[in-house]
């Protein structure tokens, strides 16, 4: 897929896995696309190991929120140097993988955040469409949003830790489809390019 051609967009979810992880991975399933996941790791990670390794067999993009959703720009060094190292640990473990990139909680970042996910070899990615599906749980208006922001290249940024919005999903995937785009995972994004440790990406 080369998105220099084609009309690319990435669907992330951030903040999983939960109980609603494994409809939504029925849902990219059936409509056949792939998304990136930036899963958080203290009950999440730990909570659902079998849902993190199934996200990687299906052919999606698995990459790291954090263990704790700790705001790293408030932490210490040390602290924020934990937080990454936790869930590249754990990924791998379950995956095979280490993560290449990370979404620092609420896209809050700094130089001494750069520094850190370099030296751990994580490109940090934001996002360009948000539903803040966090203050709702309706799910046309989900999607209203979502398609409101979508554009060519766009990062959308859903979490499927709330009840509104793996309802929404498919409803999503449909419009998008029909206005010819393409779903990629973040790397697919970028390429021929390769995410960089330590640049941000949005």
């Amino acid at each position: 897929m080369d998105c220099r051609q084609a009309k690319c967009i990435a669907l992330t979810f951030d903040a999983g896995p939960s109980e609603n992880s494994a409809r939504l991975l029925d849902i990219l399933r059936d409509k056949q696309v792939p998304a990136t996941f930036f899963l958080l790791g203290k009950r999440h990670i730990d909570t659902y190991p079998e849902l993190v390794r199934r996200m990687a067999d299906e052919g999606h993009e698995v990459a790291s929120h954090t263990w704790t959703h700790r705001i790293l720009t408030r932490s210490e060094p040390d602290e924020i140097r934990e937080e990454l190292r936790r869930p590249n640990e754990e990924i791998e473990r379950l995956t095979g993988r280490r993560p290449t990139l990370m979404r620092p909680p609420q896209g809050r970042t700094d130089a001494t955040v750069h520094e850190i996910a370099r030296e751990l070899g994580l490109a940090e990615v934001l996002w360009t469409v948000t539903a803040k599906d966090y203050t709702t749980t309706d799910s046309r208006l989900i999607t209203q949003r979502v398609l409101a922001q979508a554009s060519r290249d766009g990062i959308i940024l859903l979490h499927d830790i709330y009840d509104g919005t793996v309802p929404a999903v498919p409803g999503i995937i449909d419009a998008l489809k029909e206005r010819g785009y393409v779903f990629v995972t973040v790397p697919q994004l970028l390429a021929p390019g390769k995410a960089e440790p330590g640049k941000v990406y949005r």
